[in-house]
């Protein structure tokens, strides 16, 4: 690649800033763009909620990753993406929500998650609360598909986004029912952990983009679905397992999030999976104790740390992350000989740069 290319850094911030500026645009707009948006209190309130959720932060990688697919074909302007971007990004909000409700978790993006922020508004009506969360997350799931459904494209193309978009949808509720089965079960299984990284990982953050904007740039999937569906397990697995090693060891000041929610939660990750079979007698006991317990204090999820610490699960999480990435990488490099150069470039070092992200 010319040294003179962007980074993959700063191709993704970018992608970002102008996003940003459309995105915030999208929202101002959309009120009118509504029949009964301006109804009673709560309908306006929904979407108040779900613009700063959507607008406060966010690393875009969807977005990113959807520009670079369409790269890979084409440096030309390439129209449909600009919807899809908001696409992927509302169906993105709606995750979060329901995510939130599901985890019980006051922290988003440095503020209120949507749930918390309606039991404020809502303090002697918790049901009524939770209900109008859940419908804030809903509104955002048919927007996602709504915005594209309105794109200026050739019917074909329209579908085949559609199909896809379509699917992702699914893939991502099926992807929390399974969650939420993980969390209850008795033990941290391997393969369901992995199933769970699939659907809610992998094909909704790195598959959809990529399939989403190489579909835009008028490319035939086809000959490259076994190769996009590889190189997305990798980096959604590599990328899940660096959230779930921020959780314990991050800043919360930088994540957005308190530390050891996961562990509070009862969340069975791959850093509570490697908490468990590191440790045995009393650090087992405790860490035992603190998975899913109402009295997890920070003062537990200090000790917790710690014990992972002196165990060495730091080390051999990031081992397992490095190894994710660097695979995804060499499957990105065998792109070259069929995709543009300096995009193939970006998706080789996207997996790289994930491994050390700190939010």
């Amino acid at each position: 690649m010319d040294s003179s290319a962007p980074s993959a850094l700063e191709r993704v911030a970018g992608h970002q800033q102008r996003f940003d500026v459309s995105f915030a645009k999208y929202f101002a707009e959309l009120s009118g763009d509504l029949n009964g948006a301006q109804l009673g209190r709560f309908a306006p309130r929904c979407l108040e909620l779900l613009a700063q959720l959507s607008l406060r932060g966010g690393k875009r990688i969807r977005v990113a990753l959807l520009h670079e697919a369409a790269g890979l074909v084409t440096r030309e302007e390439v129209p449909g993406l600009a919807e899809a971007a908001l696409s992927l990004e509302l169906l993105h909000s709606h995750a979060l929500v329901l995510d939130d409700i599901m985890d019980d978790s006051p922290m988003r993006r440095g503020g209120p998650s949507t749930y918390y922020a309606c039991r404020e508004d809502l303090p002697d009506h918790p049901q009524a609360a939770l209900g109008l969360a859940m419908m804030t997350g809903d509104l955002a799931g048919f927007l996602a598909l709504r915005v594209l459904f309105q794109a200026d494209l050739p019917a074909d193309r329209k579908q085949a986004m559609l199909d896809v978009q379509l699917e992702v949808t699914t893939d991502t509720v099926i992807g929390q029912v399974l969650d939420l089965e993980r969390d209850v079960t008795s033990s941290t299984d391997e393969e369901l952990l992995e199933t769970v990284c699939e659907y809610k990982t992998s094909r909704y953050t790195i598959l959809a983009p990529l399939r989403l904007g190489l579909l835009a740039a008028g490319q035939d999937l086809a000959p490259h679905e076994e190769s996009l569906r590889r190189y997305a397990r990798l980096v959604g697995l590599s990328g899940q397992m660096r959230d779930d090693y921020l959780d314990l060891f991050g800043d919360p000041d930088v994540t957005g999030k308190p530390t050891g929610a996961d562990l509070r939660a009862g969340r069975h990750t791959y850093a509570t999976r490697e908490l468990l079979a590191a440790t045995g007698g009393d650090d087992h006991d405790t860490v035992r104790a603190a998975l899913g317990s109402p009295h997890c204090t920070p003062d537990t999820i200090d000790r917790v740390r710690d014990i992972a610490h002196r165990h060495d699960v730091h080390t051999r999480l990031q081992t397992a992350i490095d190894r994710n990435a660097r695979a995804a990488s060499a499957e990105a490099a065998s792109w070259h000989r069929h995709w543009n150069e300096e995009a193939v470039g970006v998706f080789e070092q996207l997996p790289l740069w994930g491994t050390r992200r700190n939010r």
